[in-house]
C-alpha cells in the first residue's frame, strides 16, 4: 500500500470573525412577537373570509 501524503491547507479566519458593533437603531423583536403577529393576521383573514364576504 502506498502512503497517503498529507496536504496542509493555510489556516484562515473565515467564519470566525465577530462583529462587536451592533446597531442601536434597529428594532429588536422577540420571536414570540413575530409568531403572535402572524397568528393574529391569519385569524383576521379567516374572520374576513367567512363573516364579511
Amino acid at each position: 500500500m502506498t502512503k497517503k501524503s498529507k496536504m496542509f491547507m493555510p489556516q484562515s479566519t473565515a467564519g470566525l470573525i465577530r462583529y462587536f458593533e451592533e446597531s442601536e437603531e434597529a428594532i429588536k423583536l422577540k420571536p414570540e412577537h413575530i409568531v403572535g403577529v402572524a397568528v393574529f393576521i391569519i385569524i383576521i383573514e379567516i374572520v374576513m373570509k367567512f363573516l364579511v364576504f
